[in-house]
């Protein structure tokens, strides 16, 4: 609910903005100013969004932890002769910080009768979480053959300490690659503004950029128009914003496994690339 809240106050928040940039910076002097009101909104629109996908992605790596501690009380309730069943009931008022609810209907339904093998089930479904659903399904095969429970459990604990190890591992090794992810692209945005305001400028004046022409071809923009410093500043600019974006998503592929999280890398790379490129054109001047 609160997130939902926090969506809400960042569209209206952000829609107001870009309402106030039509308002008041829609015209030829002020399209710099416009611009950057219109992809503030934008920005702040989008957002709350990325924020939810950063919160969900802690709440996963929470799960994660809480249930290597679920399975090893879990163990250790087993070992001293309790049934999985009664151990399952025992620990479902514990605080497992956000699978306190899930392990609380666990036991619920174990509690009323529901057989333990379907309230398993049910337990990895809503969970949806693939390192649970194989402990789960791996203890209710156990549970269902009559094995050894408690070395299965044992086994499990030992295989999810294993496997959020090696994440953690895999984290640590990687960081120093995401800082140097970051740095590149900063000194890329710099490059880029350095070519936009010295560069261009230079070449404009030595008649370099008056027609881009090759062979009997001549480079002409979306309108027809000869390819200018106009034209060229802001591919400079889709460059940097489409670089950020594909830089983030490499770089939740190689730090956390996953492109998902990879969106909050991109948004901010991608958000920064904008508001840095507008505004130095605000600053220094420079027409979109």
């Amino acid at each position: 609910m609160k997130i939902r809240k926090i969506n809400w106050v960042g569209f209206v928040f952000g829609l107001l903005l870009i309402v106030s940039a039509f308002a008041f910076f829609y015209t030829d002097e002020e399209k710099n100013a416009f611009i950057f009101m219109i992809g503030l909104g934008a920005i702040i629109i989008i957002l709350p969004f990325v924020l939810e996908v950063i919160f969900q992605g802690k709440k996963e790596e929470e799960i994660s932890e809480m249930f290597l501690e679920f399975s090893r009380n879990l163990a250790e309730s087993v070992a001293t002769g309790t049934p999985i069943s009664r151990s399952i009931v025992n620990m479902g008022k514990k605080n497992y910080g956000a699978l306190s609810s899930n392990i609380s209907k666990l036991a619920n339904q174990i509690e009323i009768g529901i057989p333990l093998d379907r309230a398993l089930k049910t337990f990895a479904y809503e969970v949806n979480n693939p390192v649970i659903s194989r402990a789960v399904n791996l203890i209710s095969e156990s549970e269902k053959s009559g094995g050894d429970i408690e070395k299965i459990l044992d086994s499990a604990a030992i295989a999810i300490a294993e496997i959020e190890k090696l994440k953690e591992e895999r984290k640590a090794a990687i960081a120093s690659l995401v800082v140097q992810g970051y740095i590149v692209f900063f000194i890329f945005i710099g490059i880029m503004l350095v070519m936009e305001f010295k560069i261009l400028p230079l070449a404009i004046s030595a008649g370099s950029f008056s027609g881009i022409s090759t062979g009997n071809i001549q480079v002409l923009d979306q309108t027809g128009n000869e390819l200018n410093r106009d034209v060229l500043a802001n591919l400079f600019l889709y460059l940097l914003i489409a670089q950020g974006l594909f830089t983030g998503l490499a770089i939740g592929q190689l730090a956390e496994g996953s492109i998902k999280r990879g969106i909050k890398h991109s948004f901010i790379l991608a958000a920064s690339a904008f508001l840095i490129g507008i505004g130095v054109r605000l600053v220094f001047g420079g027409v979109i």
